[in-house]
Parts: structure tokens; sequence; C-alpha cells
């Protein structure tokens, strides 16, 4: 009789841990509003109510000539991209830039803008699988776009040809994206990295995020869930790792974020920078919050970015110096 009731015990258990983690997987993982962002004290903006990119710079981006592009990624998604392509006709530097988290391509106007009128760059803003135009119920917290990422670079090359030298430049989860790309095999035309507020592994920030939302620990629910994610989108989020990939990272990196950020903790960016082994820089910026780093202290983000790009890149032809 014991056993009997230990085991329906054990089953109701085992059901309601199931439950768990299939709630907690379309909270985080699959294609849905995300409502657990609005109004999230770790994420308010400035308090011009602007983020990542001004009103100005979005302005500014409607104003330009761009293509609508698409790629079909590997597992057959249609991909969608937005390409600005040099006002002075220059094929020589591309970025590519990788937005964040519930985000799409257009909402990197900022950093287009830096790129475009100041460093005489093409740039391409994908939307990234699940996010914007692109295909795809599953958000991939870079793991499963890094390699949307190297098709992204192939097409660029396809463009701008094979003289272009290309950056990547991501933030928040695109941050985590370019470094996780970047542990990948890449063209030489690849030059540099610029990795803005990104997290370890997908593991620790969500495990940080369960903590911080719901006052839950990482067991039994982060194994649960990441179980459910290996099942119903390819990938556990151990594997997830930017921490691990820039084991392989063969180009300069530039890690940016802000000192207050409370969304994805600096010390994050702090083990990722011990972490690389190539030539590295690191810039935080006091009283920044997530994502945030751009629109707080500009002056110095576009001057350290300036000289990082200058040092690493041979076609130093930028527009204002």
């Amino acid at each position: 009789m014991f056993v009997y009731g230990f085991a329906i015990l054990m089953l109701i258990v085992l059901a309601i841990l199931g439950l768990g983690g299939l709630y907690f997987f379309k909270t985080a993982i699959r294609r849905a509003p995300k409502s657990f962002l609005v109004d999230n004290p770790n994420l308010m903006p400035e308090p011009d109510n602007e983020i990542i990119s001004s009103v100005s710079d979005l302005a500014w981006l409607n104003e330009q000539h761009t293509v609508e592009v698409r790629i079909e990624s590997h597992d057959g998604l249609k991909l969608h991209g937005t390409w600005l392509p040099s006002k002075g006709g220059s094929q020589r530097r591309t970025v590519i830039l990788a937005h964040g988290y519930s985000g799409k391509g257009r909402e990197m106007a900022g950093f287009a803008r830096f790129y475009a009128e100041k460093q005489g760059f093409n740039v391409l803003m994908p939307d990234d699988r699940g996010h914007g135009q692109s295909e795809g119920d599953i958000i991939g917290f870079g793991w499963l776009d890094r390699k949307d990422y190297v098709q992204w670079i192939q097409w660029v090359l396809g463009e701008a040809g094979s003289e272009t030298e290309i950056i990547l430049h991501g933030i928040s989860m695109g941050g985590a994206t370019v470094l996780m790309t970047g542990g990948e095999a890449l063209p030489h035309q690849v030059r540099a990295i610029v990795s803005d507020c990104a997290y370890t592994s997908v593991k620790e920030e969500l495990t940080f995020q369960l903590k911080q939302l719901y006052k839950l620990p990482a067991f039994p629910f982060i194994p649960v869930t990441s179980l459910i994610s290996r099942w119903k989108a390819g990938y556990f989020f151990g594997e997830a790792s930017a921490l691990q990939q820039l084991a392989n990272v063969q180009v300069p990196v530039l890690f940016i974020h802000g000192e207050a950020d409370t969304f994805v903790p600096t010390q994050m960016v702090y083990r990722l920078y011990e972490a690389c082994p190539t030539e590295k820089e690191l810039l935080t910026i006091p009283r920044a919050g997530h994502g945030t780093a751009f629109q707080v202290d500009r002056t110095r983000y576009e001057d350290v970015l300036q000289s990082f790009l200058k040092k690493n890149l041979s076609h130093s032809d930028s527009v204002n110096t």
C-alpha cells in the first residue's frame, strides 16, 4: 500500500513538474508575446523613454534606401533581413547587427546609423528566427541563430564581394549570438566581434531570471524545461553557451556592458572577457542598465568602438574621425 501511494505521489509530482516545464518553455522559448517583459523593473528605459535606438535614429532609418532580403535557413525557414548599402558605394566594409530577445533587426537603427554615417559601412540587420518577419515558432537564444548568421555572412560575401571586411555586432541576446557565431568556422573576411550585454549561457541567464521573476530555484525547473527544450527546440540549455564558444573564437572581441545591468548581471561580462583567448577590450558604462549603454554614454561608446574598428580593419576609411 505504501509503495502504491508513493508511486501515485511521484506521478503527481512529475506531472506538476512537466506542466511547469511546459509553461516555462512556452513563456521563454515559444514565439509569443512576452508579457513578462512589460513593466519589468530590470528593463526600464532611460528617462527619455528611449532604449537601444532613439526616436530620431528610427526616423533616420526609415528615410534611408533599404532593401528587404531573404535567405532560407539550413532547416528550411525563410529568414528576413534589412540591407542598407553604403551611400558611398564602397563594398569594403560591412557590419551584421544582431538584435535582442523579442526584438527585430530595424530596432538596431542607432548602431546602423553609426556604422553607415560615421564609418561608411554596408549594414545588414537580420530578423532572427522566431522574430520580426522571419519564420519560426522557436526562439534560438543565439544557439540556433549562430548557424543562421553563418549563412548571413555568406549572403554578405555574395552581395558585397569577397574583398569586404565584416564586423559582427550584437546586443543582449544578439551579443550572445555573435559570440556563439564566432565559435563556428568563419571565413577570413570576418574581422572582429562587438558583444554588448551578452549572457554567458542560456542556462545561467534563465536560472537568473527564474529566481528574479518567479522566486524559484533552478532545480528542478531548469533541468525539466531544458529537457523539453531539447525535445521541442532541438537544444539543451547547457549547450547554448557563449562562454564555451569563446574557446573557438579567432578574432578580436570588444565586450560592452552597463554597470547597472540587473537583467543580464554585469558580472557575466567579466567572465566572458576572461574566457576570450584572442585580443580583447572591455568597456563598461556607469549607470547604464540592460541594453542602454549606447544611450547613456553614446559619445564614449562610439569613441571606443571607432578605435576598436580602426585597429582591426585594414580599410580604415571612416567618414568622420
